[in-house]
């Protein structure tokens, strides 16, 4: 699973980060995802996907569906 934001979409309410925080960054706004400790905002988007491990899938998927600016996109690999 990869995931990325959409940061025109964003509302930056850091709920991502509360479910997903090993793959989430709301502390800059709008969100970014990470990969380890760096966070994918060059320049962000789709361009920029997070490679989501196993035991994260379904804190990443809680994320997104909670998600009030739908802005969390899983792509299934």
């Amino acid at each position: 699973m990869r995931v990325w934001i959409d940061q025109d979409l964003c509302t930056g309410d850091g709920l991502c980060e509360e479910s997903a925080g090993r793959v989430h960054s709301s502390r800059r706004r709008p969100g970014y995802v990470k990969q380890g400790d760096t966070i994918l905002n060059d320049p962000g988007g789709s361009s920029q996907m997070a490679t989501v491990a196993s035991e994260l899938e379904d804190a990443v998927t809680e994320a997104a569906e909670e998600c009030p600016g739908e802005c969390i996109f899983i792509v299934s690999e």
